[in-house]
C-alpha cells in the first residue's frame, strides 16, 4: 500500500519538579497564545477547543505549578498575560523555531524509511535546502496533497549543492543577492554549480535585513549600528547563506565583526532569531521580512535576494520533476506564496541555464 503513513515528530515541553510528578506544558501553552491572539478567556477556550471551565483549570494548575500569575483580567482591557507568561510564550517559541527544522528533517527520514516497507511505494524526489518559509510551505503541501511525495533534508546552501553534486540529492535550494554582492556570491558556490550539468528552477525574490524591536527603540538604521555598544546582535550560524551575505556587506563596509555584541551568538532558522530579538536576548537581528512580521518585529530593508532550485540537466524532463513544476506553478502554491510578506513569487517555476538567471555575470572557472 502507498503512502500509508505520515510520519511526524513533536516536541514538548515537561517539567519534573522534586517529587518527581510531571507536568506538560502544551496545552497552557496553546491556551496563552490563544489569550494573548483573542484577548479573552472565552474565546481562546474556544480556539484551543476546550470548555470555558476546563481552560479556567488548565490555567490554575498551571499557576500553581509555576507559583505565578499568568492572566491578568480588567474591564477595559479584557484578559491579558502577564510579563511571566509573556517570556515563557517567547521562550517555546524560540525552542520551537529552533526544534522544526530538525524535526522535519527527521520525519521525512523517518518517512523513507517507512516507505521501503512497501513494495509498490513510488520512488521520492530529493529535496535538500536550508530552512525558510517558501521550502517550509512547499513540503507541506507537497506532501499533504500527494503530489510527488517529497522527502527533505534541511542544509546550507553549500551542503545542498554539494549534495546536489554528488547526487545525493536531485534538487538543491540555495540564494543570490541581487547587485552588488551577486558576483562574490556565485564565487562562494562556483565549486558545486556546473553550468554544463545544471539548470535552475526559479522559486522567488525576497527581501532580508534587519529585525528590531517594535519601535525601533535604539535608532538602528543600518548595519553599521551593530558596532554600538549598546547594541546587542543575534547572527545565523556559521555556514549559512544569510551569515556569509551579512559577512559580505560587513566586509563591504570596512567593518570589524569583532567589535559587533553578539556577532557569535547564533541562531538555526529566520524565525528564531526574530523571537531571540522578540524574547528582548537582543536587540537586533538579520534574516528575511516575514520571520520579523511574525513575531511583531520593525524591518529594515538591506538587501535582495532570489531563490533557486539547481536541478542536474538529465532528469528535468523526468516524471518526478515534471510533477514538482507542477506543483509549484499551481494556484495552491501561488496562493500560499502571495501570503509571505516580502516574497514576490512572480516567474515561479521558470527553467532557465545559470547564463540565463545571472546575465553576463559568469561562473568562476573551477581551479
Amino acid at each position: 500500500m502507498s503512502n500509508q503513513f505520515k510520519a511526524q515528530i513533536e516536541a514538548e515541553w515537561v517539567l519534573e519538579n522534586h517529587d518527581g510528578v510531571a507536568f506538560k506544558l502544551g496545552e497552557v501553552l496553546n491556551l496563552l497564545g490563544a489569550i494573548e491572539s483573542t484577548g479573552n478567556i472565552t474565546g481562546a477556550a474556544k480556539a484551543c477547543s476546550l470548555s470555558y471551565r476546563h481552560a479556567w483549570g488548565v490555567l490554575r494548575q498551571a499557576e500553581q505549578q509555576f507559583q505565578a500569575t499568568l492572566i491578568e483580567t480588567s474591564r477595559r482591557q479584557g484578559t491579558t498575560l502577564t510579563q511571566f507568561s509573556k517570556r515563557l510564550l517567547w521562550a517555546n517559541r524560540r525552542v520551537h523555531a529552533r526544534l522544526t527544522p530538525m524535526l522535519e528533517s527527521m520525519a521525512s527520514e523517518l518517512q523513507e524509511e517507512l516507505s521501503r516497507l512497501y513494495a509498490t511505494e513510488p520512488p521520492r524526489l530529493r529535496l535538500h535546502a536550508s530552512h525558510g518559509f517558501a521550502v517550509e510551505g512547499l513540503m507541506r503541501l507537497a506532501n499533504d496533497l500527494s503530489y510527488l511525495p517529497l522527502e527533505l533534508r534541511y542544509r546550507t546552501a553549500i551542503e545542498a549543492l554539494n549534495s546536489l553534486l554528488r547526487r545525493e540529492c536531485d534538487i538543491a535550494g540555495f540564494q543570490v543577492p541581487l547587485g552588488k554582492y551577486q558576483s562574490q556570491a556565485l564565487h562562494h558556490y562556483s565549486a558545486w554549480l556546473r553550468p554544463d550539468q545544471h539548470q535552475l528552477i526559479f522559486l522567488s525574490d525576497r527581501n532580508t535585513g534587519l529585525f528590531v524591536q517594535h519601535g525601533n527603540p535604539k535608532g538602528v538604521r543600518g548595519v553599521e549600528d551593530l558596532l554600538r555598544p549598546d547594541v546587542r546582535f543575534v547572527n545565523r550560524q556559521i555556514g549559512s547563506s544569510t551569515r556569509h551575505l551579512l559577512g559580505l556587506i560587513i566586509q563591504d563596509l570596512n567593518l570589524d565583526s569583532n567589535n559587533i555584541q553578539g556577532y557569535d551568538s547564533t541562531e538555526l532558522t529566520h524565525m528564531a532569531v526574530a523571537a531571540h530579538v522578540a524574547s528582548d536576548m537582543a536587540d537586533v537581528g538579520f534574516g528575511v521580512e516575514t520571520a520579523a512580521c511574525r513575531c511583531g518585529l520593525d524591518f529594515i530593508p538591506i538587501a535582495r535576494e532570489r531563490y533557486f532550485f539547481a536541478v542536474h540537466k538529465d532528469i528535468l524532463e523526468s516524471e518526478l520533476i515534471k510533477r514538482f513544476l507542477a506543483l509549484i506553478r499551481g494556484d495552491d502554491y501561488r496562493g500560499y506564496m502571495s501570503q509571505l510578506i516580502g516574497y514576490q513569487a512572480e516567474g515561479i517555476g521558470t527553467v532557465m541555464s545559470l547564463d540565463e538567471a545571472f546575465g553576463t555575470e559568469k561562473l568562476p572557472a573551477i581551479s
